[in-house]
């Protein structure tokens, strides 16, 4: 192996823990940092979370979005999700969220988290 090779190779295995995502790390920064507003299982300041992959923004029936959410037609997959945390203005002007995740590592995280969340249905099986 010249080193011309090992030095991609090395490089490489610098970068991929950095950009793989952490549901486990995930959780601890959801608990610190929006675990004031959300919660997985519960409404409070913001909307559950539990279910959130895949659901339309704004669409909780028991939930009072701003009417920007209730109006958006954004689906919840994990690149609307980082682009979410990363700037909520950007994404749904007129929405209500005035929090950002500045670093792109832990938006990767909080979404591996949130994409870790099902819902429990009455008989107890997960969705």
């Amino acid at each position: 192996m010249g080193a011309r090779h090992f030095a991609l190779v090395a490089g490489l295995a610098l970068i991929g823990p950095a950009t793989a995502q952490d549901a486990a790390r995930g959780a601890q920064l959801y608990e610190a940092r929006c675990g004031g507003c959300h919660s997985p299982e519960a409404n409070r300041i913001g909307p559950r979370h539990a279910g959130v992959l895949g659901r339309r923004a704004g669409s909780l029936p028991d939930f009072a979005y701003s009417p920007a959410l209730a109006r958006s037609t954004v689906i919840w997959r994990n690149d609307t999700l980082e682009r979410w945390l990363a700037d909520p203005e950007a994404l749904i002007p007129g929405q209500r969220m005035n929090y950002r995740v500045a670093d792109a590592q832990d938006r990767r995280d909080l979404v591996a988290y949130l994409a870790s969340l099902q819902v429990v249905a009455p008989d107890g099986g997960r969705r």
